[in-house]
């Protein structure tokens, strides 16, 4: 009957379909041209939690402080990708992971990468703050603080890290936002190199 033989080419014609648009998506998503999200397909292990909402909005121009209490922008670190970690002294997660931003400083910082920690503690505090991270890093990790004043923690609101500390913001070379990470990462383990390379070419 036409409708049995209907069948007969029907089904396993839709069946090649199906294990076609199959085949182009694994193809598709493992090729060369999906490149462009390899930092995504990079968030594994303890970087599933990095959040990629706010990925390529500009870096914000609100100032921070550095050692000699001079302001600074993002800005001033142009053609640099950058992990911007904000911490504060009080903060146990901050100091456990302090030395690992510090190996990532030292193992791939340079022209093209800088690790940048910024103390959200308060003025009166600056001092110590500086010493220890002088101390947990070993003197691989310049020091930034909040500017003073009432506009102080505008690089904090503007980089998105409101969930607490420590928040670590990941930005490319143009200056484009990344992603964020909110809590506690081994920033010196393979994922994170691994992150970063990416984050350098990118």
């Amino acid at each position: 009957m036409p409708v049995d033989r209907f069948l007969r080419l029907a089904i396993p014609t839709m069946f090649a379909g199906i294990a076609i648009g199959l085949l182009y998506a694994v193809f598709s998503a493992t090729s060369d041209g999906s490149n462009r999200d390899r930092i995504a397909r990079l968030a594994i292990g303890e970087f599933v939690k990095l959040d990629f909402s706010d990925r390529g909005a500009d870096a914000p121009s609100a100032p921070f402080a550095d050692a000699e209490g001079d302001l600074t922008t993002y800005q001033d670190f142009e053609g640099q990708a950058l992990v911007v970690n904000f911490w504060a002294t009080y903060c146990a997660p901050c100091i456990h992971e302090m030395p690992t931003l510090a190996a990532l400083q030292t193992s791939r910082g340079g022209e093209d990468f800088k690790v940048i920690t910024i103390s959200v503690d308060i003025p009166e505090v600056r001092e110590d703050a500086e010493a220890m991270l002088r101390e947990l890093s070993g003197g691989a990790l310049d020091f930034y603080a909040l500017a003073d004043g009432p506009q102080g923690w505008d690089v904090v609101y503007e980089s998105g890290a409101t969930g607490g500390f420590p928040t670590t913001v990941l930005y490319n070379k143009a200056g484009t936002k990344i992603a964020k990470l909110e809590g506690i990462a081994d920033w010196a383990g393979y994922e994170a190199v691994a992150l970063v390379d990416a984050l350098r070419e990118n």
